[in-house]
């Protein structure tokens, strides 16, 4: 067993010698992370202040999209400081912090989307029920418990990684992560932090989420094939954006887990550079324009809020 020593800070190795071209990065990442908060705090607006809006549905797209903006915080900011950076060194404090982010934003994204599923099976499934079993006092009070659920159990999975005493310093990822910070240990208490990774992480913020939603989806196609054509051009329409979505997000981290887990030096440097940062970036990016272009609502109170600023 290798000698324990007192890590103070973490190497990103997986930056390597960019040289010049990290002036060209740092300035691509910046309108990255200018766009994706702009077209989300643009939507989060129009919602909040068109009251037509102001419906169940349109507030659990708020949640998504407050998480997107929330998601991004926690990585292109540290991104943006690594590119001009030299040493591409992290201090342990922040690099917990990141992890807790990235993990946060995973988990409520997905239990968001859970949230969003349930409510379109009522719409589409139930719909002289939706006002009575869908409110927005339900829906403010599950996003609540969504995001406090989600803290307090990574919360508890960082803890384990937090007391564990590492052998080196050196993650070959573009992010701090739970799993390769627990790699570097040690000490044979990793176990404790993989079971507790796996259940938590995987089976209750992944797989449950993700049946509950081929539930879902499985009813709604039922009713549809015994439907008009007006209540499946209904269903295609709004569950479009969230099947996107949910697809899109799935990819990106049943990909993660297998790039933590598996050896991918097979794959070439530059992809598997950004794939790395694949949930983080490709989601909140897609998210609001689908959304935009999508509901009908959405593009109309845009027209109308960018034509009353206009004229």
């Amino acid at each position: 067993m290798e000698n324990s020593t007192q890590v103070v800070s973490f190497l990103l190795t997986v930056y390597g010698n960019i040289g010049n071209f990290k002036y060209l990065y740092f300035i691509l990442t910046l309108l990255l992370y200018m766009f994706v908060i702009f077209v989300n705090a643009v939507v989060i607006a129009i919602i909040y202040v068109d009251r037509n809006l102001h419906e169940p549905m349109y507030l659990i797209l708020c949640g998504l999209l407050a998480n997107e903006i929330y998601g991004s915080t926690g990585l292109l900011p540290c991104l943006m400081a690594q590119i001009l950076s030299d040493t591409h060194e992290i201090s342990v404090f922040y690099c917990y912090i990141q992890i807790f982010c990235i993990h946060t934003y995973a988990g409520i994204e997905y239990a968001v989307l859970t949230v969003m599923a349930y409510d379109r099976y009522v719409c589409i499934c139930k719909p002289l029920h939706y006002n009575v079993i869908i409110t927005k006092r339900k829906i403010q009070q599950a996003i609540v418990a969504v995001w406090i659920y989600i803290f307090v159990e990574v919360g508890v999975l960082l803890s384990f990684t937090i007391r564990l005493k590492l052998c080196g310093n050196i993650i070959n990822r573009v992010t701090c992560d739970n799993h390769l910070v627990a790699k570097l240990s040690c000490s044979f208490d990793t176990a404790v932090s993989h079971i507790h990774d796996l259940l938590f992480g995987l089976v209750f913020t992944v797989a449950v989420p993700t049946g509950f939603i081929s539930f879902t989806y499985i009813k709604i196609l039922a009713v549809c094939l015994n439907s008009s054509k007006e209540t499946k051009q209904k269903a295609v329409s709004t569950c479009t954006p969230h099947l996107v979505s949910l697809l899109n997000f799935s990819f990106g981290c049943f990909y993660e887990l297998i790039t933590q887990r598996f050896d991918m030096t097979f794959v070439p440097y530059p992809l598997r550079m950004m794939t790395s940062m694949y949930i983080l970036i490709c989601q909140p990016v897609l998210s609001p324009i689908m959304y935009g272009l999508k509901l009908s609502k959405i593009r109309h109170a845009c027209k109308n809020f960018l034509a009353s600023k206009m004229f």
